[in-house]
Order: structure tokens, then C-alpha cells, then sequence
């Protein structure tokens, strides 16, 4: 008879609230975070892969009745557990050498003193491998991308091989009394030898970067030359070299208002017989309407400054495919005294761009992913074509110097007495090595120059600062743009660059082993690891495609030291785990592509699966697509029938808080916010077959209690019909298959069907909870949203629900007029309603107050408004209902394309946890708040 294996803490139980709050703030977190060192798209949150991965090793208490045989001690064990955990993932608390050896003490207790090796097979940013070499693990990480593996070598390769020896630079190690402990050694090399780097660049093109002139006559510092794309005006009564600027502003910044003013002169030299002339004007009276900022507006196409006519986008893209557009200078930035001076632009300015192009700068096509890479759209299809030649100067030299440095640090380490050795890329510990490491993060500082140095960058005139041209997931057009000086101090300047680098190596741990490597997860080998991976979402990033961008640049400074990782021209792309459908022959060829993918991953780990710790998977995917089977969705879907197939059983699905609300994508959207983590183990070969009547029974009596527990947990109503597949899927993953009533199996998109059908059910049912003013309101609102309705339609379903208009009307619920009758709005609500005053407040009328406050005062006041609501001695709200209604209502208002309700009901339940958390500390407090005193999931 076998043996069950250990239930690990991630099957049964997770301080949930606790990890997606730290998980949420720490996107807000840049100082010291690992982060800074490259961009890398949708990383996971460190907090969540720390906690997840410790949950993932450590043993349930219930797998141990003989030290633990009663619930109660069962419990306490765990919230000792637990305790850890909402300790490990604080961000200050990454540096505490005491939590971190309790949190692997616990892991050697439930892994017989001999943890075994994590490995991420998707590696992408390194969250995964650099949390497990945290925890004391051995942390592997391999990726087909070679800037994920160099961006993993970086965090957790280099650093320990490193640790604790002195810096090479010149003098270095004299001119501190420091002891040089962990990395700060690497550290410093990185920041002097940069310093190095940016004299030498400064010697060789500093001439390219003039300052310029403000009007007393003393020069200053140039931040930003801001540059806007021209086309010729199609109207053949005009002609005029026309301006394409998404808008005028340079800063706005209260009585210190800076925008652009363009206007039309006469030219005899020009074919139009005028030109546009630009100065800088200042104050609030003469600033930019919002009618009249900029020329371009989205992709509708352009008005010219001077007729006035509207010119098509298809002529924007014409003029540029056909080699016809070209550049303006519109301002300056200069650094003044403690602010930003914004300068009239000048012929001196205009000249000292005018250089030539080196000729061997980067020439490599673009992708074809019109979805993601738009500037083909306009003949921009080189790499080179996204930079002015003067940016391309500046890259090309940073670059090459890398190659110069890698030589000076190698030559200086050698003088300082080390060993040569062997290279990086071969294992070597010595001088060589060491020379090829610090060149990394030198050519990943030419990277980071290359995001705010490109002619697809913007500038931020709320922020006055210069913003790198990957806000989102893709590379865009951008009409008007900054480009930066590479010898200032500010962002996209090679300092700012620099900083960033050393701020990211002050977060990485430096411990233990560990090992990135280049290998294709559906080939390679699994025997021996335990994995945690966040694979990529079906197409949603085209990962290879975006990443040429920085592979071009790190080709250039590091192929002699590390020919191996960049030997091909470009990204591997053919066996990338993306169901793109322009590589792979459309939509059907790209699905199957990527289900044999990931097929081959899960059987390959399957193979050789340990059965002492389970696997964990993040994924993020909305369901979007429905058909006769119900809603689903195509990267859902493969993702979990590439598990089952493959003999893989869901025993724990936790929905983890990974993105920020104010993220570019999730604002004025219900984009998803979180990942859900499933926890999978080798489903047993004696596995029972069941029918669909058995299967749906068991979802009845499993997915409710589920449910209700992620609605208790600190996740938004937009992510749980995603949350809901794990438990849903945890029940139809257990049986060996399910039989449908026509005897074949049944498919993953049915039983993803069957599962929301419950989720509507069990939303559905809860209606019945609350008292009748609410039952009214989500009934009528279910029809009418905030839109009125008949009077008599209102009133029979008011008696039906033991309540009435006029009740309604008097407490401010709805207004009735003209035999009309509608719901108010959050926004129609009285400011100085007061909750205590009130004789009774329902679970709808307290949930719009509490949207109303939030969406203007903020937290602090909704906390309050929730504090007086639940301690008051009669009739006090309950406030966990207020949180269910939010989810039924945002389910109401999402099915009915309610867009902006759906919003403020998603926000509000997001919320939750910090208006609760606000609640205890307002002034009232009464022991009825203990009801806010989360369980633990489980």
C-alpha cells in the first residue's frame, strides 16, 4: 500500500490577505528592488513567489497527527506558520538574516534536511529563481530568450560567485574603510567603472550635446530636446510642413505652466510659401486648450496647424513608408535652478543634432506583430529606424565601450591578483569572469539608456521627466518625442541608468547556488527539481518579438565573452511557447502549436515529478470567448488540459495579487489583476472515471464553500470567475476522466462552462442574504441599471420584496418622479449623509456611500464612514455583505457592458482590505469589528 504524500501548507491554507496586500505595494517599491536592473514584461510580484514558494516546501500541519493531533493544535501550529509568512513577505523585512534562516529552518524540517533544487523553466524576469536563492534553495532558471537568461545571471549567478571580496578598480579598495560584505564590492566596480565609461563617451561625442544658452547668457545643462514628426499638409492649397504632436504641454506644474505655441510665417525658401515656428510660452492664460492640444488623436489621423484641414492616419502612414516625413524641433530642456527651464528652440540646437549616423549601428527588421509593433505601420522596420542618428551615436559608443571596460577590468584584476581563469560562460570563478560580469551589468545599463533613448519615448509634462517608450507591452508609435542628453543626471541620462543598476543589486540576495541557462522547456529534462513557474499567457506577450529591442544592443557589447548565448542574429522565435498566429499560419496553427507545447512541458515534468512537494503554476488568462459549452477561453484552456492530459490533478488554486490598479492597462478597465496559482501533483494511476451528473454534483456541493473563501480574501471581483477555475478544475482534475451523457469525455471547455454556471449560481443565491431595500435595489438594477424605469414596475416588485418607494425615496436610495423611477448613483448621494444619525442603513445604500467616499476623499474616509457603520448599537451593517454585494453587482454590470459601475464596484472590493484596515484605527471602534479579523484561507 502506498504511501499518501505530506499536504503541503499551499494545499490546505495561506495567510492570503497579507501576501496580495505586500504583493500590491511592492510594484510601488523601486529603492533597492532587483527590478531596476532590466525591464522584463508581467515579472511576479517577489512577496507572492516568496511566500508561494515557501508554502510549496513546508508541511501542512495536518500532515503530521502525531505531533499534531487535534484541529486545535493543527491550528495553531499553522497560524505559527502562517506568521512566517506574513513576515516574509514584508519588503523591509528581505534584508533580516534571522527571518530568513527561521523560514529555511522550516523548510529543512519538512524536506529531511535536504531541500530540493527549484527550478523555473520559463525564467523570464527571475522572480521565481531569486526568491528560492532568498529562502537558502538552490535556484535554477532556464528560458529560450537569451535577455531572460542574462537578466537571471544577473540576479542569481553572478552575485554569490562574487561575494565578499574586495573591488579591482584602481585605488578602490584603499579609499574606503569598509569590510566589502556580500556584493558591495561588485557593486562599486559596477558604479566606477561605469563613471569610466560615461568620461570616455563624454571625450569622444560630448561635442554632440551642447548646453544651451538661457536668458541671462549662462549655459545650462540640455535635459531633453523635444522632437516632433512633420509630414507635408495634403491640401494642395496649403502644403505647409505640418507638425504630428499628440500635445503641446511641457510642463504642468502650477504656476510654472510651460507649453509649446506654433505658428505660421511666411518662407519663400519653403515650396508652401510658409513654415511653422515654435517658441515656449508660459502661464496659464495663454496655455493649450484642450481642444486645441496637439495635432494627432489616436489613431484617427491629424489636423494641419496652419489650414486647419483634417489629414487621414493612412496618409500619416503613407508620407512616412514613402521616406517623406522628417523632424522639428519644438523646445528645449534644460536643467535651471532646482526646476526645469523650457527653452525656445535654437538654430545652435537644431545643428548640433545633425550628425551622421555610424554605419554599423544595429541593422536587424522588427518582428511582424502588428498587434504589438506598430512603427513598421509607418516604414519603420529596422531597428535603427526607431533612433535619431544621434541617439544611435551615443548607443553605439556606450556599447562598444562595454567591450573597451570589459578589457580595463580584466587587466586591472589581474593587477589586483587574481587568476585569470576562464570565462563566465565557462564556469570561471576568477579574473576572467569576474571581468565578464561586471561588463553584464554595464551592457544592461546601455539597455536601460536604450528605453529612454529612442525617437519612441514621451515626455510627461505632469512629472516633467522623460518616460522610456515601454509604458505597455508592445512597441509603439509615438508622434512627438524627447531625446535625452546620455551625460545628465536625469532619467534616461547614463547616471540615472547607472543608479538604477547598483539600486537593483543592493536587493539580490547573493546566497547560496545559483544556475541560469538557455534551454527550451518542452525538451528539456526535469529529474531531480521541484518547479515553480509563471509560463507565458498564450499570446498575450510577444516576449522574443519586444525583447530584439534590448538583444540588439547586448549582442553588440558582450558576443566575444559570451558567443554561446549570443550567437544568433536575433531572439530564437520558431520555438518560443507564444501562440502567435503570425509565425505559426494563423489562429488554428498557432493553437496547436502552442497546445503540443505545453503538452510536451507538463508530460516531459510528469516524467520525472517528485511526489514529496507539488508543482506550482501561475497564470493569468481572462475568459473571454463563449460558446454553446458556456464562457472560456483559449489560453485557459489549453493551459489546464496540457496539465490533465499529462496526468496532473489541481490540489490547491490561490488567486495572488499581482498588479497595481493605477498600472497603464488596468486604468479605466476591468483588466485582470491578479494570477491564480495552481498547486498541481501527478494525478494517481488508479484515478476514478465518473459521469457528468456525478461531476456536476460534486462541483455543487465543493465550488460554494470555495467560492465564498475567495470572496473573503483579498481579491477583486474581476478576477474571480478566473479564481474559480482552480477549485472548479481541482474536482474534474481528480477523476481519470468524465464521462458525458453521450459517452464521450468530457472536454476542459465544457467543464469550464460548468463551472461558471455555478459561480452565476452561487452570486445568484446570495441575493437571498440581503435585507429587502437591497433585494429591491439589485433586482431593479438588474434591469435597469442606473437608468429609470416605470413607476408601477418599481412598485410591484418594492411590495414583493416587503419594502416601498416612498421608504426608498425618504432614505435616499432612489428618486421617483413623472410616474419614472431611477436608482442615485454614487455620485447623487449627500456629502454629509451620517451613517450613525441614520435609523437604518441597508447593505446598498452603505456600499454607494462607501463608493462615493473612496472615489473622493480616498481610503481614510471610506475606513471611517465603515467604522461608524458597523459599531453603531442598532441595526449595524454587516459588513462582509457590503463586499458580497459588490461582486454580485459587478457580475450584474459586467454582463450588461456597465463598464464604469463594473469599475467602481471592482475598485471598491479591491479595496477592501485597506478600508478595513483604515476602519480599526478610525475613532470609533467597537468589539463588532472584530468581524474584519480575516480567517486564513483554506
Amino acid at each position: 500500500m502506498s504511501v499518501l504524500p505530506k499536504r503541503k501548507l499551499i494545499e490546505v491554507a495561506l495567510p492570503l490577505e497579507a501576501i496580495n496586500r505586500e504583493s500590491a505595494r511592492e510594484k510601488s517599491i523601486r529603492q533597492g528592488h532587483p527590478s531596476t536592473l532590466h525591464l522584463w514584461w508581467a515579472r511576479r510580484p517577489l512577496a507572492a513567489t516568496r511566500a508561494i514558494l515557501f508554502a510549496q516546501l513546508v508541511d501542512d500541519p495536518s500532515s503530521n497527527p502525531e505531533q499534531f493531533p487535534t484541529e486545535a493544535a493543527q491550528k495553531t501550529e499553522r497560524d505559527r506558520l502562517h506568521d512566517i509568512i506574513k513576515r516574509l513577505v514584508v519588503w523591509e523585512n528581505t534584508r533580516d538574516e534571522k527571518l530568513l534562516a527561521a523560514a529555511h529552518a522550516e523548510i529543512l524540517n519538512s524536506t529531511g534536511g535536504n531541500p530540493p533544487p527549484i527550478l523555473d523553466p520559463f525564467a523570464g524576469g527571475g522572480s521565481i529563481p531569486l526568491e528560492a536563492q532568498r529562502l537558502g534553495l538552490e535556484a535554477l532558471a532556464s528560458d529560450l530568450n537569451p535577455v531572460a537568461v542574462l537578466i537571471n545571471k544577473a540576479l542569481i549567478e553572478i552575485p554569490p560567485r562574487f561575494r565578499d571580496q574586495p573591488p579591482v578598480f584602481p585605488g578602490l579598495a584603499d579609499s574606503q574603510a569598509i569590510s566589502w560584505k556580500g556584493i558591495s564590492a561588485l557593486a562599486a566596480d559596477v558604479q566606477a567603472y561605469g563613471e569610466w565609461m560615461r568620461d570616455e563617451a563624454e571625450r569622444r561625442i560630448g561635442l554632440h550635446y551642447p548646453k544651451a544658452t538661457l536668458g541671462d547668457g549662462t549655459k545650462a545643462t540640455v535635459i531633453a530636446w523635444i522632437w516632433a514628426r512633420t509630414v507635408a499638409c495634403p491640401n494642395p492649397a496649403c502644403g505647409i510642413e505640418m507638425p504630428l504632436v499628440r500635445s503641446w504641454w511641457l510642463g504642468k506644474k502650477k504656476g510654472k505652466e510651460a507649453y509649446v505655441v506654433p505658428t505660421v510665417v511666411d518662407d519663400a525658401k519653403h515650396h508652401s510659401g510658409k513654415k511653422v515656428v515654435y517658441r515656449v510660452g508660459h502661464g496659464s492664460a495663454g496655455a493649450p486648450a484642450a481642444s486645441d492640444d496637439g495635432t494627432v488623436s489616436g489613431r484617427t489621423g491629424a489636423r494641419c496647424v496652419a489650414c486647419k484641414s483634417g489629414v487621414p492616419v493612412q496618409y500619416l502612414r503613407e508620407e512616412s513608408r514613402g521616406g517623406r516625413s522628417g523632424v522639428a524641433l519644438i523646445a528645449t530642456v534644460a536643467q535651471g535652478n532646482r526646476s526645469r527651464t523650457y527653452l525656445t528652440p535654437t538654430g545652435e540646437q537644431v545643428e548640433a543634432a545633425l550628425v551622421e549616423g555610424p554605419a554599423d549601428a544595429p541593422d536587424a527588421d522588427l518582428d511582424y506583430d502588428p498587434r504589438a509593433i506598430t512603427p513598421p505601420n509607418y516604414g519603420m522596420t529596422n531597428f535603427r529606424d526607431l533612433f535619431t542618428a544621434r541617439q544611435l551615436l551615443a548607443l553605439t559608443t556606450f556599447a562598444d565601450l562595454v567591450i573597451d571596460v570589459r578589457d580595463k577590468i580584466l587587466a586591472d584584476s589581474l593587477a589586483a591578483g587574481l587568476t585569470a581563469g576562464q570565462s563566465l560562460e565557462d564556469g570561471g570563478r576568477d579574473a576572467s569572469a569576474y571581468a565578464d560580469g561586471v561588463a553584464i551589468y554595464l551592457a544592461m545599463a546601455v539597455d536601460r539608456i536604450a528605453m529612454s533613448n529612442s525617437s519612441l519615448g514621451r515626455w510627461n509634462p505632469v512629472g516633467e521627466k522623460v518616460q522610456h517608450m515601454f509604458g505597455r507591452q508592445a512597441i509603439s508609435m509615438v508622434w512627438d518625442f524627447p531625446e535625452v542628453t546620455p551625460f545628465g543626471k536625469t532619467t534616461g541620462s547614463w547616471a540615472a541608468s547607472l543608479e538604477m543598476i547598483r539600486n537593483g543589486l543592493d536587493g539580490v540576495p547573493a546566497t547560496g547556488f545559483g544556475r541560469a541557462e538557455q534551454a527550451d522547456a518542452s525538451t528539456r529534462d526535469f529529474d531531480g527539481v521541484v518547479i515553480s513557474t509563471d509560463p507565458p499567457y498564450y499570446d498575450n506577450v510577444p516576449y522574443s518579438a519586444l525583447s530584439d529591442f534590448f538583444y540588439v544592443w547586448l549582442r553588440r557589447a558582450l558576443r566575444s565573452t559570451h558567443p554561446k548565448l549570443f550567437g544568433t542574429l536575433l531572439v530564437p522565435k520558431s520555438e518560443e511557447l507564444v501562440a502567435n498566429p503570425y509565425r505559426h499560419g494563423g489562429k488554428g496553427g498557432a493553437k496547436e502549436f502552442f497546445e503540443n507545447g505545453f503538452n510536451s512541458v507538463f508530460a516531459r515534468a510528469r516524467q520525472s515529478a517528485s511526489d514529496t512537494c507539488p508543482m506550482t503554476v501561475y497564470y493569468a488568462f481572462k475568459q473571454s470567448e463563449s460558446d454553446t459549452n458556456g464562457e472560456a477561453s483559449t489560453g485557459w484552456e489549453t493551459l489546464l488540459d496540457g496539465m490533465i492530459r499529462s496526468g496532473w490533478a489541481i490540489t490547491g488554486t490561490w488567486p495572488v495579487r499581482s498588479e497595481m490598479t493605477t498600472r497603464m492597462r488596468g486604468q479605466g478597465s476591468n483588466a485582470l489583476a491578479s494570477s491564480i496559482v495552481l498547486a498541481l501533483r501527478p494525478r494517481p494511476d488508479d484515478a476514478l472515471t465518473t459521469d457528468r451528473r456525478a461531476f456536476i454534483s460534486a462541483l455543487q456541493s465543493e465550488l460554494p464553500r470555495a467560492l465564498r473563501d475567495l470572496q473573503h480574501g483579498a481579491i477583486a471581483p474581476v478576477d474571480l470567475p478566473q479564481a474559480a477555475i482552480g477549485p472548479g478544475m481541482a474536482v474534474f482534475s481528480r477523476y481519470a476522466s468524465v464521462i458525458e451523457s453521450d459517452g464521450k469525455p468530457m472536454t476542459v471547455r465544457s467543464a469550464l462552462g460548468r463551472i461558471n454556471e455555478i459561480l452565476d449560481q452561487v452570486l445568484n443565491e446570495q441575493e437571498g442574504d440581503f435585507d429587502p431595500t437591497s433585494r429591491f435595489a439589485i433586482s431593479w438594477y438588474r434591469q435597469h441599471g442606473y437608468s429609470p424605469g416605470v413607476f408601477g414596475e418599481a412598485d410591484s416588485l418594492a411590495r414583493a420584496r416587503n419594502t416601498s418607494i416612498e421608504t426608498m425615496v425618504r432614505d435616499e436610495i432612489l428618486t421617483s418622479a413623472a410616474g419614472r423611477v431611477a436608482l442615485l448613483k454614487p455620485s447623487g448621494l449627500r456629502a454629509d449623509y451620517d451613517v450613525v444619525a441614520d435609523a437604518h442603513t441597508s447593505a446598498w445604500e452603505a456600499l454607494h456611500h462607501l463608493i462615493r467616499l473612496l472615489e473622493t476623499d480616498g481610503i481614510t474616509a471610506a475606513g471611517k464612514f465603515l467604522a461608524a457603520a458597523i459599531s453603531r448599537s442598532d441595526n449595524a451593517v454587516d459588513g462582509e455583505l457590503v463586499k458580497e454585494l459588490a461582486f454580485l453587482l459587478f457580475s450584474l454590470a459586467e454582463k450588461n457592458g456597465w463598464t464604469k459601475d463594473a469599475i467602481a464596484f471592482n475598485s471598491l472590493a479591491t479595496a477592501w482590505p485597506e478600508i478595513v484596515e483604515a476602519s480599526r484605527i478610525a475613532p470609533a471602534r467597537t468589539s463588532q469589528q472584530s468581524a474584519f479579523n480575516f480567517e486564513e484561507v483554506g
